[in-house]
């Protein structure tokens, strides 16, 4: 595990230190994503097919919540 102290700009930017970057080839345009869990937060490397599941699944799910007799009468809306 490596441990680095960084900064963030009055822009709320960061810069990831060249070590790490190297060590988890991380290059320019790459994708990152960032998660908080309460007090922390992780950041990880992510290819957009990675969240092909993630997808397919919320899709679905926003169908059953949208797509039902109820939600017809905004239609005329």
């Amino acid at each position: 595990m490596e441990t680095k102290i960084i900064k963030v700009t009055d822009k709320g930017q960061i810069s990831l230190p060249i070590g790490i970057r190297n060590s988890l080839n991380i290059e320019q345009g790459d994708e990152l994503i960032i998660i908080r869990d309460n007090d922390a937060l992780v950041i990880k490397k992510v290819k957009r097919e990675n969240f092909s599941d993630l997808l397919k699944h919320s899709e679905k799910v926003a169908k059953k919540l949208w797509d039902n007799k109820e939600d017809e009468v905004w239609n005329d809306v």
